[in-house]
């Protein structure tokens, strides 16, 4: 790699770390990983808490499945607002400021007694939290701080969520179980904490400020200056009218939704009160749910490594058939051991494996703007979790199972593949 050509010496631990041949961008990349593992586990924490919540207050599935589809759209919505505040306020304030959202709305649970109160702190609050870090955190920094491997760390990136349903899970499943589910909200204050002062300490926000290029740059390009306040506003909404005039965007919006609908909208939120309905402990329906994490982290980061080399449209093609085949198999197993030990395999596989070639189509069509874009298509993204995080809660109200919900989440997989195979086979560029 040829030697990066710098303006100054590289300053504080940075410049420690370059003397030692580590650039600093492995640090922000892990303090992200941080982050991110920590709001994957406020988000995934309701999975394990429906079965006490209904028990504990009397609400009804629908009536929970509410509040957290409301979290799941502002954790999307804010998605490309996030991504113009971190270019305008930078990325270590954002950060603390969304780990906060999230910590008040978990502390808030231990008192709340009324369904509007769900709504309000799961449903408002931490909805706005992870929606301030999300995956637009991990695009950002990946795209930011690397030039060469950017593939490899967003993939890593977006493992973190594996991650965080592997560490917390079975954890907050057994601390609901033997102590009851603010137990488990109290670990998830304590993580929230220890990710607070982690970011406060080593993020930084552009490679220019520690005198540093990206890595694999050869020379310092300084950080952009900063839009004016209303301008900044303005961005997100002036970046959507721009790539909505593209058949790009919407192909990418499009089996987002698809991606939101068959992951964190359903399985995460839904998964362990679906084991429930056949017998399956929470405990071990919880452990099935991080043998899953398992297998997500490995194909998330091989995915990474995949879509630095192939056809980032062919990968998805994979990616969504396999998933789409994995959740048209569950409905119709008979949920022992062997048979979900199945389903965690391969859908673990692909889990959120869609999001380094997601990432990458979105940085090779919208440059500059990415960031901005890709904020719109995770919205996408989380409008379909809160869809089928919404639609399993009815399905299971009305027709006392989850099984339509996990079927019909299958088969919108099996058409985003479909969809994508199309497009492939008329050329690598979607019309405008």
């Amino acid at each position: 790699m040829p030697q990066p050509v710098l303006s100054r010496p590289p300053s504080g631990l940075a410049g420690l770390l370059a003397r030692r041949g580590i650039h600093y961008g492995w640090v922000v990349a892990a303090v992200t990983f941080l982050t991110m593992l920590v709001t994957a586990g406020a988000v995934g924490a309701p999975g394990v808490l429906l079965g006490p919540l209904e028990a504990e207050f009397g609400w009804q599935t629908a009536d929970i499945s509410a509040g957290l589809a409301l979290r799941l759209v502002l954790f999307g919505v804010m998605g490309p607002f996030a991504a113009a505040f971190m270019n305008h306020f930078g990325l270590r304030r954002v950060a603390v400021v969304a780990l906060s959202f999230i910590a008040a709305g978990v502390a808030g649970s231990f008192v709340m007694t009324q369904i509007w109160h769900l709504v309000l702190l799961w449903g408002v609050v931490v909805g706005l939290g992870t929606g301030l870090t999300a995956m637009v955190l991990g695009a950002t920094v990946a795209s930011r701080w690397f030039a060469q491997r950017r593939g490899l760390v967003m993939g890593m990136l977006t493992a973190s969520t594996a991650t965080g349903q592997l560490v917390f899970l079975p954890l907050l499943a057994e601390l609901t179980e033997r102590l009851g589910w603010r137990s488990a909200l109290a670990l998830i204050l304590a993580v929230l904490l220890v990710a607070a002062v982690a970011v406060l300490l080593l993020m930084r926000n552009h490679p220019a400020d520690v005198g540093l290029p990206a890595y694999g740059a050869t020379e310092i390009t300084p950080a952009p200056a900063r839009l004016s306040f209303g301008t900044m506003l303005l961005s997100p909404l002036l970046a959507l009218r721009d790539a909505s005039r593209t058949g790009m965007f919407w192909l990418l919006f499009g089996t987002f939704f698809v991606c939101g609908a068959s992951t964190n909208g359903l399985v995460q939120t839904h998964f362990v009160s679906l084991c429930g309905d056949f017998g399956i402990v929470p405990v071990a329906a919880a452990g099935m749910l991080a043998l899953i994490g398992v297998f997500d982290f490995l194909g998330t980061i091989g995915s990474g490594w995949l879509s630095d080399r192939y056809d980032s449209r062919l990968l998805l093609v994979w990616y969504y058939g396999l998933r789409g085949l994995s959740l048209l198999y569950l409905p119709f197993s008979d949920f022992s051991l062997p048979a979900l030990s199945v389903f965690a395999v391969f859908y673990g596989l692909d889990w959120v494996a869609t999001v380094p070639p997601t990432v990458k189509l979105t940085a090779e069509r919208f440059g500059d703007r990415a960031n901005l874009v890709f904020g719109w298509v995770f919205a996408g993204h989380q409008a379909g979790a809160a869809f089928a995080a919404w639609g399993a809660g009815f399905s299971r109200t009305a027709y006392q199972t989850y099984l339509p919900a996990f079927f019909l989440a299958g088969v919108l997989c099996v058409l985003a593949a479909a969809v994508l195979i199309v497009v492939r086979r008329r050329g690598a560029a979607v019309p405008a």
